[in-house]
């Protein structure tokens, strides 16, 4: 597993697209190792995961690097999915977004707006209560899980 994170993201950068995410879920049957993409501008589509797919296999046969049966799955890491580090909050901003908090602030545990800004300390969203636009910046520290959301 220490590798495939050096050995993905070059393939994965040679065909237009960036690693967000490996999973190995062993409680399947039999194991599915979970590969999710982006492309460079945050879209995903049938085709690059068909791509990517077909290369990543291949490189992993030619290493060898599971000696038992297993499956490969390449897809997207979905609308609505977690931003798990800095990088990906970054290429967030500007996106509709849910925060939950920690600890409460301003009364509120959490929120649902759009990502503003970030920095390495904090996020900026901007929300809708009732019909009044508000900002709020929450400490990083104080987020349990951000993820990008749907606008309905």
């Amino acid at each position: 597993m220490d590798h495939l994170k050096e050995w993905i993201e070059p393939l994965l950068a040679e065909n237009g697209c960036s690693l967000y995410e490996i999973e190995w879920l062993t409680n399947q049957n039999p194991p599915l190792l979970r590969i999710s993409i982006e492309k460079i501008n945050g879209t995903v589509d049938l085709d690059a995961c068909a791509l990517c797919s077909d290369v990543i296999s291949t490189m992993l046969d030619e290493k060898d690097w599971y000696q038992n049966e297993y499956m490969l799955e390449v897809c997207s890491p979905g609308a609505e999915k977690e931003l798990k580090n800095d990088e990906q909050i970054q290429n967030a901003i500007g996106s509709y977004v849910h925060v939950k908090f920690k600890n409460p602030k301003n009364g509120l545990d959490c929120v649902t707006g759009d990502l503003l800004e970030a920095d390495e300390s904090s996020v900026t969203i901007s929300y809708k209560e009732k019909t009044r636009n508000k900002k709020i910046v929450v400490d990083k520290e104080n987020i349990e899980f951000i993820m990008t959301a749907v606008k309905i």
